[in-house]
């Protein structure tokens, strides 16, 4: 089993590009539990909501990875939980960096917030391009410092997808470049 976490900004692309992967590979796909959450409580989040939002899609990629599927593509990841906890309320339960240190993932693919349009859904807040950079800028330091696999993905939707598919093809093996 190999498993992709998809993570960056909102409005770069990840739940679009999860499809696209699940459509090409076959892969099962876990959507992001905190939408579900705000749509089912109609509120703003509060610091409260962060652990339970959290356990929930934890217990998700659980169930997700105990399914042994060949190929996992996570819409994200308890680092999203992270960096928005502490975005929002300067603060962030300490039992979720541990829990996401001690976990396996093959690749993450960052996808940036330049070269695509921010699109309102309801639930983003994040209009401003300079806010997305920030959080971006935010997941490359995580990875980086906790030494993860990941790959940048950039430009267009098109640019974006090709990117995405070259760099599950070789971390599936199926790159057949010398």
């Amino acid at each position: 089993m190999k498993i992709v976490v998809l993570v960056g900004p909102e409005s770069s692309g990840k739940s679009a590009l999860a499809a696209q992967l699940q459509h090409r590979f076959g892969a099962k796909v876990l959507g992001e539990y905190v939408r579900e959450y705000i749509d089912t409580h109609q509120r703003d989040t509060h610091y409260g909501d962060i652990e339970i939002i959290a356990r929930e899609q934890l217990a998700r990629e659980e169930a997700a990875r105990a399914a042994r599927p060949s190929l996992l593509v996570l819409d994200t990841h308890l680092l999203s939980n992270i960096l928005w906890s502490r975005a929002l309320f300067d603060d962030c339960p300490g039992w979720l960096e541990p829990a996401l240190s001690s976990r396996h993932y093959d690749l993450h693919l960052l996808l940036a917030p330049e070269g695509v349009p921010w699109v309102a859904d309801g639930q983003r807040c994040q209009p401003e391009l300079s806010q997305r950079q920030a959080f971006h800028h935010a997941c490359e330091a995580w990875l980086t410092e906790h030494q993860q696999p990941w790959r940048p993905l950039r430009g267009s939707w098109a640019q974006r997808e090709a990117a995405a598919i070259a760099a599950v093809e070789q971390l599936l093996g199926l790159d057949q470049r010398i």
